[in-house]
């Protein structure tokens, strides 16, 4: 039921700020159903276990389920439950962070100018090791799983991403390639769409989009979906509409800073999806990644610099 004072989309994203969640959540813990009053209440009387709990935990906590903790995400403005809990561990976190590292660890905290590199450096890779956790907590392995099974047994795999995301299309492509796995990555609409409208039944594309709805990379996805090919797609976004397109979708986290781009923050954990993937196939395909990787070894070994001898890197070495 709506509620007399609606907030405004400034006022909600105010809100779902990572400053005040827990104080958020006491104000309006009177306004919840009784679901997601339980949840609320186990996440006020143990905020630090929220921080480090999964879903699944929380909600078996709760005694809900993962479905009522995502309305409660959503109920106070965040898109998921992976940045409802990063809000909490900033927040709970705060004081102890400060005493282990020597400065606050808040990740939606800013970098300033004249920041030195010490300070910089911890913030980003407490950005980063927080959304790859992230990641691997939410990261759905038996869509993975299906995902590894289709490139192993593919005819050909094409791999699509624009912009940043041609970094996670490369990636991929690089690495079903080094398992002998026939693929190609395409980052121009034209070309993709080419060869996207030559894929069959027989065939898996793969698009990369932070965002998910980057309207070329949907239109590449699209036109493999309509030649029958296992449409996947990477991107940080679920509900989005790439995924929407997309027969399985791989989400990996994100989160939004002041001082980057969320996408540019999130590559980390699109590249670890990428990752395990080709691991997937890889391990799959043993015999033949073993094959590929020798003969590729053996084509290139002659543009492999000789190892310089010891006497003659170093003449002082030398006996008299």
């Amino acid at each position: 039921m709506p509620r007399s004072g609606a907030e405004t989309p400034d006022d909600v994203e105010r809100s779902a700020s990572p400053a005040g969640v827990l104080e958020r959540i006491r104000r309006q813990s009177g306004e919840l159903s009784e679901a997601l009053t339980r949840v609320a209440d186990q996440v006020l009387a143990d905020p630090e276990g929220a921080a480090h709990a999964t879903i699944m935990d929380l909600a078996e906590l709760s005694g809900t389920s993962p479905g009522t903790i995502t309305r409660f995400c959503r109920h106070l403005g965040y898109d998921g439950y992976a940045a409802l809990r990063v809000a909490i561990a900033t927040e709970t976190g705060r004081n102890s962070a400060r005493t282990e590292t020597g400065w606050d660890v808040n990740i939606g905290q800013e970098i300033e100018p004249d920041d030195p590199l010490d300070r910089v450096l911890k913030q980003l890779i407490t950005v980063d090791a927080a959304i790859l956790r992230d990641t691997v907590e939410t990261l759905d392995l038996e869509a993975v799983e299906r995902v590894a099974g289709a490139v192993s047994d593919a005819r050909r795999v094409d791999v699509y991403g624009v912009g940043t995301s041609a970094i996670v299309a490369r990636e991929l492509q690089m690495g079903f390639y080094r398992t002998g796995v026939a693929a190609w990555a395409w980052t121009e609409v034209h070309d993709a769409l080419a060869s996207a409208a030559l894929l069959g039944r027989d065939d898996v594309a793969i698009a990369a989009s932070h965002s998910g709805a980057t309207a070329e990379t949907i239109e590449m996805l699209t036109e493999a979906a309509s030649r029958g090919a296992l449409t996947v797609a990477v991107t940080a976004y679920p509900d989005s509409p790439i995924a929407e397109v997309a027969d399985v979708c791989l989400a990996s986290a994100t989160r939004q800073t002041g001082f980057r781009a969320d996408l540019l923050a999130a590559r980390h954990s699109q590249l670890l999806v990428a990752d395990l993937v080709h691991i997937a196939v890889a391990q799959r395909r043993f015999p033949e990644t073993m094959e590929a990787l020798e003969s590729r070894a053996r084509a290139v070994v002659g543009h492999r610099p000789l190892r310089p001898r010891a006497d003659l890197q170093n003449p002082r070495s030398r006996s008299p």
